[in-house]
Order: structure tokens, then sequence, then C-alpha cells
């Protein structure tokens, strides 16, 4: 299978034209309030006041758009929001003291005087306001879109969740019916069939970690890892020697967090699509990389030729999509070359 093409975050689109068509006129009409322009009893005067002040709103908000813009281009993260803040509060502040002075010292000379400290200082103020309000407003926007967001992503990762664990079970009996009826078969079983009892309490084990999982969208690689033994321990019961399984796990890795039931669905795909006999044994690795961040499921290539249907690869598609909610550090690597089939998972950082 071809190696899927990592989703680029789409540029930031800001459907703003009604911020624009009504923003900037009321709010260059607010700055012109202070400034006396009730006042005014000539109407033309006080249209004249309102057009110069809508031209320099104008100039401050798309100067304040343009690189509020660009700075949450450079700072996307949440975690970067303060240092975003800090750096737009700094160059905003920078722009205006450099505009009011310009404007105030040409202002000054046009009427025979010069710009003092105090007009200064009240000018800047007044041009500090659509300033403020122009990074409320972009600010305020997006953190509504990215609230709207997770919403959106928590759902997704939710429904991908029980998907999962539909996939995983092949069953439509309630996952609590089955880990009861389980229980009350082991209760049955003669105490000195010891294998018997050691394979239905294997199969509890399973149906338990479901069970706990299920509300849960990452989980320490060490738990999904024990789970993962467990379900290997019941098919190696069937399959014997033609299942070779060989881990690479450092310790410094069963901290890390995968999606909950993605590497038993990986190990299950193995088992499932792929010839395991005496001839031609399944291999089976997994390993852990740390360095890479990646966790490693790969197997021997042998597609089966009769019995099960060839895979329509939903499993591989609901895993990568959840990476993809959870927002993994990296994307999810899929690869088939020289007799191996590999999978890379990325490895999460513990919540």
């Amino acid at each position: 299978m071809p190696l899927p093409t990592a989703e680029r975050p789409n540029p930031i689109r800001i459907n703003d034209r009604w911020f624009l068509l009504i923003g900037i006129p009321v709010l260059a009409l607010l700055v012109l309030l202070p400034r006396g322009v009730l006042h005014i009893r000539s109407g033309p005067i006080f249209l004249l006041n309102w057009v110069v002040s809508i031209g320099f709103t104008c100039s401050f908000w798309l100067t304040g758009r343009a690189l509020w813009i660009g700075l949450f281009r450079r700072f996307p993260q949440v975690e970067q929001t303060t240092r975003r803040l800090w750096l737009l509060a700094s160059i905003n502040t920078l722009i205006t003291a450099a505009v009011t002075l310009v404007l105030g010292s040409i202002a000054g000379l046009l009427q025979g005087g010069h710009l003092t400290w105090s007009t200064f200082w009240f000018e800047f103020g007044l041009n500090m306001v659509p300033t403020i309000v122009i990074q409320l407003i972009y600010e305020s926007w997006n953190f509504f879109r990215q609230w709207a967001e997770n919403v959106r992503r928590a759902e997704q990762l939710q429904s991908a969740g029980v998907q999962s664990q539909l996939e995983a079970l092949q069953s439509q009996l309630d996952p609590h019916f089955l880990f009861n009826s389980l229980n009350t078969l082991s209760a049955l079983i003669e105490p000195d069939n010891e294998p018997a009892q050691q394979f239905v309490e294997q199969l509890s084990d399973v149906y338990r970690y479901v069970l706990l999982a299920r509300e849960r969208t990452t989980v320490p690689l060490s738990e999904e890892l024990a789970f993962v033994e467990t379900y290997l321990a019941l098919h190696k019961a069937r399959f014997r020697d033609n299942l070779r399984v060989v881990q690479q796990i450092p310790a410094a890795a069963l901290p890390l967090h995968v999606a909950p039931l993605s590497i038993q669905l990986l190990v299950e795909n193995a088992l499932k699509h792929n010839v395991a006999s005496r001839e031609h044994p399944l291999e089976l690795r997994l390993r852990a990389e740390v360095a890479t961040g990646y966790f490693v499921v790969e197997n021997t290539l042998r597609p089966r030729t009769a019995g099960l249907a060839a895979g329509t690869g939903t499993g591989l598609r609901n895993v990568r999509h959840r990476y993809e909610l959870l927002r993994a550090p990296q994307p999810v690597e899929i690869s088939a070359a020289e007799g191996w089939f590999r999978v890379r998972l990325p490895l999460l950082p513990a919540a």
C-alpha cells in the first residue's frame, strides 16, 4: 500500500466582510466623539471629519488584520497564544505610536506650530482604541472557531472510537453480556482443566480491556501492549508455532500514549489477511522507536488466496483518522516493501 500523504493545514480564511462594512464606519465615528464631533453644527464639516476618520480607521484596521493573520500563521498553536498576543500588542503599539507621531508632526507644521507631548499622548490614546478593538475582534473570532472545531473533533473522535470497538469485537453482542458470560463459563469449567481455565480468563481480560478503554481517547503504551499480549496468547492457542512474535519495546516508550485498540487492530489485520502455516509461519514484529516517535507493527506479507475476502482498508483508514483527530505530531505511515507490511503509529505524549 502506498504511503499516505500527510494533510497540510488549510490556510486561514476569514469571512469578515460584515465586520469591515459595519465596524469601520462605526468605530470611526466613536473615535471622533472625544475630539468634539458632537459640537460640529455644520453637516458637510461633520461628514468631512467622518470620512477622514474612516480613512484612518480603515488603515489601522487593515494593518492590524494583516498583522494578526501573519502572526497567527506563524504561531497557530494554542500553547503559542500568549507569545502571539504579546507580539501583536507590541508591534501594534509601535505602529500606532509611529503613525501618531508622523501625522501629528505634519498637522502641527501645517498649522504653523509643532506637536506637543500632551497632544501626542492624547492622540495616541485615541488611535489605540481601534487597534485594541481590532485585536479583540479577531482573537475572539479565533477563540470561538477553535472551540467549535474542538467540539466537532471530540464528536468525530468519539464516533471513530465506537467504530473501532465494533470492528475489534467483530460482534453485535453487548460486551458487558459477553464479559459476564465468560466469568460464568470459567466457573463451570472443571478446576483441573487448566488450559481451558487460562483461555477463558485471557478472553475475559480482552473484553475487560475493551470495556475500560471505550471511554478513553488515549491509553499508555504499556496498557495497550499488555492487552495485545493477552490477545496474541489467545491466537497462539490456535496458531501455535505458526505465529512468531518479536517485541522490542524500550522502557522509555511505555509511558507514551496510543489510541486504544489501534495496535490490536493492526495485529488482527495481520492474522486475518496473511498465511500462517508450518511452511510459511507468520512473523509479527512490534517495536517502539522513541527517537523517531513511532510505534511500528510489521508482518510478513503473504496474502491469503482463499477463505476470507480481501480487506477493504476500512480499519486502517479508521486508525489514520483517529490519529488525525488526536492531532498526532506525525501522520500514520503505511507501506509494503520487500515482503513486509508495515504500519507506523505516532507515539503521543502522556496526557
